[in-house]
């Protein structure tokens, strides 16, 4: 059973994470996401912050464990999501804040990390249908949604 679908257990302890991850984009505008063989679920690249980290630092340190980008511009923050689970193997309940960030690569061959099986470029819609986690939908999601603003931006009014 995959360790995010441990029931949360009020009576344990409790852990506090905190993450960043990255939706990286190609040039074409699909999405790259990740399949975990272990739990046989699609995911973003994300991971742990370490201490003394920054968000950002620690998302692109992420990416390039776990996809072996090594040059991806982040263009800002998307979503911070939150969830809870308990973890058998550490019999304790983990409260995790992931940040989430939109980057950019004109990479396209990854070199994931041995606990992934592949990786993929997808649109949008597909890496929304792809992923299991509602918090992983929500992100695509303001994804798509960041784009929007960008397509008027043309129209309106312009600073200078």
């Amino acid at each position: 059973m995959p360790v995010a679908s441990q029931p949360f257990r009020p009576g344990a302890p409790i852990v506090p994470e905190l993450a960043a991850g990255v939706v990286i984009f190609g040039d074409d505008d699909r999405v790259f996401l990740l399949h975990q063989a272990s739990e046989d679920r699609w995911c973003l690249p994300k991971g742990h912050v370490d201490p003394g980290e920054s968000l950002e630092t620690a998302a692109l340190r992420e990416v390039r464990e776990e996809a072996g980008f090594e040059h991806v511009r982040i263009d800002g923050e998307l979503r911070e999501v939150t969830y809870r689970f308990f973890h058998p193997r550490r019999a304790v309940n983990i409260y995790k804040a992931v940040v989430y960030f939109r980057g950019r690569t004109e990479e396209r061959e990854a070199r994931i990390e041995p606990i992934f099986d592949r990786g993929e470029w997808v649109d949008l819609d597909e890496a929304v249908r792809r992923v299991q986690y509602g918090a992983d939908k929500s992100v695509l999601e303001a994804a798509r949604a960041s784009e929007r603003p960008a397509a008027g931006a043309a129209s309106g009014s312009r600073k200078g």
